[in-house]
């Protein structure tokens, strides 16, 4: 039987807000991913996808057909510190107790972090786990100012952009969003156990083929 269409129902007026629980995987030299690391003081993820821009095609006077160019996959980190793994990720390189240098070749890394989804009931709903694979960030600036009588602590940020991996079934892609309120408990913890590490193991990165099997087998399990 149809029915109409109801807006602003109670309960379906949702909302993500907040950044938090950040996780830096840098990639090593054979191309894996290190374990991961605690990022304190994250302040902000902005996403900022680029591409998929349109290509218009012409003929008999008409437009014939649309063509859209390769979409990518881009975010920025602002975080008033930052791990200690981050810096070869930032082109830095340690050369002695205490000291580092720049312009050095940047690692690649992993990333993950959480929002928070609420609604008009209750402000979490649920957690978010964002995930971004293959990525590199870019020369940041740094501003260093007197401390006055409004001192305020500096804001580190890193634009980011990431090269998209191999998923079965899909285009390959860069980033993964996981709306935990729509999963199971017991597989929001296992993806919790498996991005930020437990007691019987450190934290990973898996793959997105990975994750994505580790999600369908843990919701297809009574």
């Amino acid at each position: 039987m149809p029915k109409r269409l109801i807006w602003d129902a109670v309960g379906e007026k949702f909302y993500e807000m907040g950044t938090k629980m950040g996780v830096l995987y840098p990639m090593n030299d054979q191309g894996s991913y290190d374990n991961g690391v605690a990022w304190n003081g994250l302040t902000a993820v902005t996403e900022s996808p680029s591409g998929a821009e349109e290509t218009k095609l012409y003929a008999d006077d008409i437009k014939y057909a649309s063509l859209r160019s390769a979409e990518e996959y881009g975010f920025t980190i602002e975080a008033y510190t930052y791990p200690e793994e981050w810096e070869p990720c930032d082109g830095s390189a340690h050369v002695a107790a205490g000291v580092t240098i720049g312009q050095q070749k940047r690692k690649a890394f992993g990333f993950s972090w959480v929002t928070t989804k609420g609604n008009d009931v209750t402000d979490e709903v649920g957690q978010k786990i964002h995930v971004a694979w293959n990525s590199t960030a870019s020369p940041s600036e740094k501003s260093y100012a007197t401390i006055n009588d409004s001192p305020d602590a500096i804001t580190f940020s890193w634009e980011c952009s990431a090269s998209p991996v191999n998923v079965t079934g899909h285009r390959p892609s860069s980033h993964m969003e996981i709306d935990c309120s729509k999963l199971k408990e017991k597989t929001v913890k296992a993806i919790q156990d498996k991005l930020w590490g437990s007691e019987a193991a450190d934290a990973t990165l898996p793959t997105p083929d990975e994750l994505i099997q580790l999600i369908t087998t843990s919701e297809a399990a009574e």
